[in-house]
């Protein structure tokens, strides 16, 4: 199989053409490893791989040797150092077992080649970390890959890969999936297990699933690998049938809100209102009903919450990685944000802690009302299209603590609403600039409503098709 071929099929496809016995697995693995070392020294996305050898996997699962990658963050495979983004980890931390969500990729059938790049600590929405430079747009190199799964991102945007794991906590499956023109669902809080190594990803607002090149994808891979795990501390319902079964079936005439205006006060480019005013049309014209509205929530209380929960968690797990490794934290190994939200997060009493969750409960609890007379939220992904590299600065030292949160929030203020609220939030590449630069639009649901989310996202893959855009970077030879 050439890599040009291989560039051309989702992991759905895939997975057909090695059950049918059209390609052998050793024949997908050999050209992913040529399309990663293909597009890997333009876009700077991989920490460690290809690998000569795929990490143990079912060949028999749903996605029976399909390649794969895991974000160098939260995931961590058995013996597998994982580095965290950050010079802190050095060469790294092996863990002696798989988390949960690492057995069910390898159940899946998902063979995993490499590892991806993560801004440090996963505390950006992009990925340029101090450890391993800029991650970059395959559409335009000169661009951000968002992040914080910016690695993942580009390999599959590049056809490099089909998918990618990639985790969530205030928006980073959806920012770079809106970067680089890719499906990106945060799930639902709880549909996808976060253990053994912890029950709350900070404090709730994190998530992990994967990007996909397709609708159809992201359904198989939340088949694959939701559902609770043993000890789990919440579980949430069911849903009511495989999300496979939610590609063309009719989820009848939806109430669905749209709103485009940036819950931070930020200015919202032009190009990207127009995309999610087009995606409303082909909404209506596909009998829903649209309408203006937006939840109502005070966007500084919202900032002011966010800011002790991830520095209180990004304190933890410094002192945690530190301790491990007998490696103090300082501007020697750490990024000026870094280290200043985490001086700030060890500082923070527990009557702050929870006074912060009080809000950002408030807040959920006016979504969750919202959503009593709506079914689904359409929103930007992102204010803006992809920006120029370095505009989001973690190392920058000016900055407080306060003020990088702002800044951060600010620039991707459509998606850690859905954070707090836990409920589920896609990104669907609907929009493109007149440049040529991808443009995600955001549909929201109530909590466990990933079902409605998928049927209405196979709805618009189907009307506005996008899996014929290649970008500048690619795998496929041209």
């Amino acid at each position: 199989m050439k890599p040009d071929e291989y560039a051309r099929h989702d992991a759905t496809g895939l997975a057909e053409l090695i059950r049918d016995e059209q390609v052998s697995i050793g024949e997908v693995h050999d050209a992913a490893r040529s399309a990663i070392e293909a597009v890997n020294p333009v876009l700077n996305a991989v920490v460690a791989g290809p690998w000569e050898a795929a990490l143990d996997c079912d060949g028999q699962g749903m996605f029976g040797g399909v390649p794969f990658a895991l974000k160098d963050f939260a995931i961590h495979a058995a013996g597998v150092p994982t580095r965290f983004g950050t010079r802190l980890a050095g060469p790294g931390v092996a863990f002696p077992h798989d988390t949960e969500l690492m057995t069910r990729f390898r159940a899946a059938g998902l063979g995993t080649l490499a590892l991806t790049t993560t801004p440090e600590f996963a505390f950006n929405g992009n990925t340029e970390p101090v450890a391993h430079g800029s991650t970059r747009n395959p559409w335009d190199p000169t661009r951000s890959a968002g992040g914080s799964s910016g690695g993942s991102a580009v390999l599959v945007a590049a056809r490099a890969l089909p998918m990618a794991h990639a985790t969530d906590g205030g928006g980073s499956i959806r920012i770079p999936a809106s970067a680089n023109g890719l499906v990106g669902l945060k799930p639902s809080r709880g549909r996808v297990p976060a253990g053994p190594d912890t029950s709350e990803p900070l404090s709730g607002l994190g998530a992990e699933f994967g990007l996909t090149r397709s609708v159809r994808d992201c359904a198989a891979l939340l088949d694959a690998v939701c559902g609770p795990a043993p000890g789990d501390k919440y579980i949430i319902r069911d849903p009511q049938r495989p999300y496979v079964e939610e590609l063309g079936r009719d989820p009848g005439r939806l109430r669905i809100a749209i709103h485009t205006e940036s819950w931070s006060g930020g200015p919202v480019d032009e190009e990207v209102s127009e995309a999610v005013a087009a995606a409303g049309n082909v909404l209506e014209g596909l009998g829903h009903h649209v309408r203006p509205d937006s939840p109502v929530f005070d966007w500084d209380r919202f900032v002011d919450a966010n800011l002790p929960v991830w520095s209180v968690s990004l304190a933890e797990g410094i002192d945690a990685l530190a301790a491990a490794l007998g490696t103090p934290p300082g501007p020697d190994n750490l990024e000026a944000t870094t280290l200043a939200c985490a001086e700030y997060g060890r500082r923070v009493p527990a009557t702050e802690l929870g006074a912060a969750l009080a809000v950002l409960n408030q807040v959920s609890r006016a979504v969750g009302t919202f959503f009593t007379d709506y079914d689904l939220l359409l929103t930007p992904t992102l204010s803006q299209p992809p920006q120029p590299l370095g505009e989001l600065d973690a190392d920058d030292a000016s900055l407080s603590p306060r003020q990088w949160m702002q800044k951060l929030l600010g620039v991707c203020s459509f998606t850690p609403l859905f954070n707090a609220t836990g409920g589920p939030a896609i990104s669907l590449p609907l929009g493109w600039t007149r440049s040529g630069l991808p443009i995600g639009v955001q549909l929201a649901a109530p909590m466990c409503d990933e079902g409605t989310l998928i049927a209405v996202a196979a709805q618009l893959e189907t009307a506005m098709p996008w899996t014929h855009r290649v970008p500048k970077v690619n795998a496929c030879g041209h």
